[in-house]
């Protein structure tokens, strides 16, 4: 049987907060498909990543209900969990396409494009307090992002974000593919405070890219 590890990606100081995460190493125990998005579905995490090729870095990430190409946190979760246990490779390959990574002091960061999580809406609230005040999720279909400067001249950004997709996941802790898009719209780098207290650092990376950073901490690990 596949063990799970359960990952928090991008902690706040301290490694409090952060995204859980549900990462399985050995991504050939489950078949691909129905069988792994049951597995998301069961465990219930924002995103599960099945780890195809450690090696080559091939992942595969499902939400409780979808299949996703491209996501942020799984990325930035597995990178670290990879250079952990010393197999990471220079590339995270998921659909969507080649994620460089790498490791900076306790951050671990990746490279993606905000063409790659589309049809999220970035809206700008005039008061972190507003987006504090939001329902959890707001009114509405489609992926929420929800923010407001708290500090505009040091790139501070207060945001929360919201899936709606009807999968159980009413708030998202902590996103790198909204961040990325939120960074690659606002053109510069940013020091983002999501949900209960996560925190997301962002910058423009070459050839239109974003790059985006956290900090990790493994929970758990467990039977699958």
């Amino acid at each position: 049987m596949a063990d799970l590890h359960v990952l928090r990606v991008f902690c706040g100081p301290g490694g409090q907060h952060g995204n859980q995460l549900g990462v399985v190493l050995d991504g050939r125990a489950v078949a691909a498909g129905q069988d792994r998005q049951a597995v998301a579905a069961r465990l219930g995490f924002s995103e599960t990543v099945f780890v195809d090729e450690p090696g080559t870095g091939i992942v595969d990430i499902y939400t409780p209900s979808t299949r996703l190409p491209f996501a942020g946190h799984p990325l930035v979760g597995t990178s670290w969990l990879l250079s952990r246990l010393r197999t990471r490779p220079a590339l995270l390959r998921p659909p969507a396409g080649p994620v460089p990574t790498w490791q900076d002091g306790e951050f671990t960061w990746i490279r993606g494009r905000a063409q790659w999580a589309p049809d999220r809406l970035m809206q700008q609230y005039a008061s972190a307090e507003e987006v504090d005040a939001l329902p959890a999720p707001p009114p509405g279909d489609g992926w929420l992002y929800a923010w407001a400067w708290q500090d505009q001249d040091a790139g501070r950004v207060r945001t929360r974000g919201f899936p709606r997709r009807g999968d159980g996941i009413a708030e998202d802790e902590a996103t790198g593919a909204s961040a990325i898009v939120l960074t690659a719209e606002l053109r510069r780098a940013l020091t983002i405070t999501q949900g209960r207290g996560s925190q997301i650092l962002t910058r423009p990376g070459p050839h239109d890219t974003v790059e985006v950073g956290g900090r990790v901490v493994l929970e758990e690990t467990r039977p699958l």
